[in-house]
């Protein structure tokens, strides 16, 4: 009995892990997709967006908000946002 309550702790926190290493990847890849979306809009726009809205309505940049919390600083047109993506 024992062993078998060991082999599913056991279990159950290699898929914990495996959980969150995913939503932690999961993360970076969005963050890369917004910036993308960013660069894209400022090469054909001439400025980079002023809001996460406006590539999600322009780019069709889509982001999973019951996952993942986007903080999306703009400065100005000719600076590259900072993109800050945590998993939820």
């Amino acid at each position: 009995m024992a062993l078998v309550v060991a082999l599913a702790t056991a279990a159950f926190g290699i898929f914990s892990a495996v959980r969150a290493n995913a939503r932690e990847q999961g993360a970076v890849a969005l963050r890369d997709s917004v910036l993308v979306a960013a660069k894209q809009c400022c090469a054909i726009e001439g400025s980079y967006p002023s809001s996460l809205e406006y590539l999600e309505q322009k780019y069709g940049l889509t982001i999973n908000e019951d996952d993942y919390v986007v903080s999306y600083e703009w400065f100005a047109g000719n600076v590259m946002p900072s993109v800050v993506v945590t998993p939820q």
